[in-house]
C-alpha cells in the first residue's frame, strides 16, 4: 500500500561509506516510499548494515545524503530520531527486567511518563500480541516473543518509519509468520513504514518492493514478482562429476550460458520442459542429477552479479 506525500519516507542520495580503504556503500541512491514494507536483500558484507547504522543516525556517511521524511540525517539527527522506531539484530530488552519495565524505561529516553506512558505500553503489546506477557521476565519468553517485544518497544513513540535489522534472526518460521503480520498490519492500519535488511530470500518475498544490494551497489530494485519475472524462463540445477565441463559444453552446444555453483551447473531457459530431454540426450552420462523450478530472488541476484548468494559472516 502506497501513499503519496509531498517527502519519501527514505531518500538516499549518491551515498558512500568507507572503512579506511574498504568501500561499504558505493553512490548508493534509492527511495522508499511512505506506507510500504521495503526490502533491503543482499549476503552478509553487501553494505546492509552500513547503510542501516546511517539511517538510525548511529555513523555518519563519508559522502552522499540520506533524508527521512524529508529531515537530514546529518544536520537534523534529532528530529530523525523522532521519527524513526529502530529493531537491531542484536536483542536490545534487558532479560532480567519485565516487559513492561523494558518498555516503561524506553518512554523515559523520549519523556514519556505517567499513565500515558502506561496507556501506550498497553497498546503496542496489544498490537504486538504480548499483552499477557507484560509481567514475565524477558528471559523467560521465546526468540519469537522477545522480537514481538522489541517491535512493541521501537514503536512505543509513535515513529513513522521502523527500521528493522534483520527482524528474523534466532526465530523459527512459524514465529516469523506471527512477525509478518504484525508488520502488516502496522502498515495498513497505522501507516507505519517499514525499512528492513535481510538475507532470507522467504523474508524478502513479503515486502511490496526489494532493493537488492551487492558489494555495497545497488543492483536492481522492484517488487518482488516483477524481479523474478525478469528471468523470463526456468532455471535449470544440472549435477555431474565434472560441473566446469559439462558447463562449457553446454555452452559450445546451445549457445546459451551457463554458470557453476557449489559444484552445479545452472542455465536459465524460456522453456525448460522441452529443452530437458534435448540436454539429457546431448550429454548422456555425463549428468547424475537434474532439477527444474521457477526462478526465486535468490536467482535474480545469481543472474545480475554473477556472484553466489554468500551468507558467510563479514562486514556488513
Amino acid at each position: 500500500m502506497l501513499s503519496v506525500q509531498s517527502s519519501p519516507a527514505v531518500d538516499v542520495s549518491e551515498l558512500t561509506h568507507r572503512y579506511g580503504s574498504r568501500i561499504a556503500l558505493d553512490a548508493l541512491t534509492l527511495r522508499v516510499e511512505s506506507e510500504e514494507i521495503f526490502g533491503l536483500l543482499g549476503p552478509n558484507g553487501g553494505g546492509k548494515t552500513t547503510l542501516f547504522r546511517i539511517l538510525s543516525t548511529l555513523c555518519p556517511p563519508t559522502k552522499g545524503s540520506a533524508r527521512i521524511f524529508g529531515a537530514s540525517i546529518t544536520t537534523d539527527p534529532q528530529i530523525v530520531r523522532k521519527k524513526i522506531g529502530v529493531l537491531f539484530q542484536n536483542p536490545s530488552l534487558d532479560p532480567r527486567l519485565t516487559v513492561q519495565e523494558n518498555l516503561r524505561h524506553q518512554g523515559h529516553l523520549y519523556g514519556m511518563s505517567g499513565l500515558p506512558l502506561l496507556n501506550r505500553i498497553n497498546e503496542m503489546l496489544e498490537r504486538c500480541g504480548v499483552r499477557d506477557r507484560s509481567k514475565n521476565l524477558v528471559e523467560t519468553l521465546s526468540g519469537g516473543l522477545r522480537r514481538r517485544v522489541e517491535i512493541a518497544k521501537g514503536l512505543l513513540h509513535s515513529p513513522k518509519l521502523l527500521l528493522l535489522d534483520e527482524p528474523s534472526t534466532g526465530i523459527d518460521p512459524g514465529a516469523r509468520r506471527e512477525i509478518w503480520s504484525t508488520l502488516r498490519e502496522l502498515r495498513d492500519r497505522d501507516h507505519v513504514t517499514i525499512f528492513l535488511t535481510t538475507h532470507i530470500m522467504e523474508e524478502a518475498e513479503g515486502c511490496d518492493r526489494v532493493a537488492i544490494l551487492h558489494r555495497g551497489k545497488l543492483i536492481t530494485v522492484d517488487t518482488p514478482e516483477s524481479l523474478k519475472s525478469s528471468i523470463r524462463g526456468d532455471v535449470i540445477s544440472i549435477e555431474s562429476k565434472n560441473p566446469q565441463t559439462l558447463a562449457e559444453q553446454i555452452q559450445t552446444e546451445f549457445g546459451m550460458a551457463s554458470t557453476v555453483f557449489n559444484g552445479t551447473v545452472r542455465v536459465e531457459h524460456p522453456e525448460g520442459h522441452r529443452f530437458l530431454p534435448r540436454l539429457m540426450e546431448s550429454f548422456p552420462g555425463e549428468i547424475s542429477a537434474v532439477a527444474m523450478r521457477k526462478p526465486t530472488l535468490e536467482d535474480v541476484f545469481v543472474h545480475r552479479t554473477g556472484d553466489r548468494f554468500k551468507t558467510e559472516e563479514g562486514f556488513n
